[in-house]
């Protein structure tokens, strides 16, 4: 049986949210910018020997869509913030971000990775490793510096935010090596 975890990405437009799920659904890159209401994708795979499904949610970044965040909130297990290492309002933009997420579901403990995208683009840089990572910690949320375009750090992005719901829903898995315990899996609605 398959775990079922809902994960949301989130934004500000133009950072790389479409580019990234799409490198990690998929293995492709995007290299256009074509803005998203919504998207929506389902995937099964093995994470840490484990079996999920994954329902991921590529949310709208651009500020006519704001109005539909709270429900993608409310619904989420796990959250992918994303900002754009070349863009400074993008990374400030999460501290707003996770102050409504906290809001919504009326807690500070939820499971959030950040994701610095468009680490490529080094030349271009205005967000330090040392500033987005400080501001992960202040959150309680593991930082990864991605790119979409040579897939760095993609699929680990998303794999730890799975990690990070299993630790928050406190969620028991069985160890195949150990057959003296027997676990059984549910889905998480």
């Amino acid at each position: 049986m398959s775990i079922i975890v809902k994960l949301v990405v989130l934004g500000s437009g133009g950072v790389g949210k479409s580019a990234l799920t799409t490198q990690f659904l998929q293995k492709q890159f995007l290299d256009h910018y074509d803005p998203t209401i919504e998207e929506s994708y389902r995937k099964q795979m093995d994470i840490d020997d484990v079996s999920y499904v994954l329902d991921i949610l590529d949310t709208a970044g651009q500020e006519e869509y704001i109005s539909m965040r709270e429900k993608y909130m409310a619904n989420g297990h796990g959250f992918l913030f994303v900002f754009s290492v070349i863009s400074r309002l993008s990374f400030e933009y999460l501290s707003d971000l996770h102050h409504s997420l906290c809001r919504v579901k009326d807690t500070e403990d939820i499971p959030i990775v950040i994701a610095g995208n468009k680490a490529d683009l080094q030349n271009q840089r205005v967000v330090s490793h040392d500033e987005a990572k400080a501001f992960g910690d202040s959150i309680h949320g593991p930082y990864f510096e991605t790119s979409a375009k040579t897939n760095t750090n993609v699929d680990e992005a998303f794999f730890q935010l799975v990690r990070e719901v299993r630790k928050a829903k406190k969620i028991v898995v069985a160890n195949p090596s150990n057959s003296t315990k027997k676990f059984k899996c549910c889905q998480i609605l």
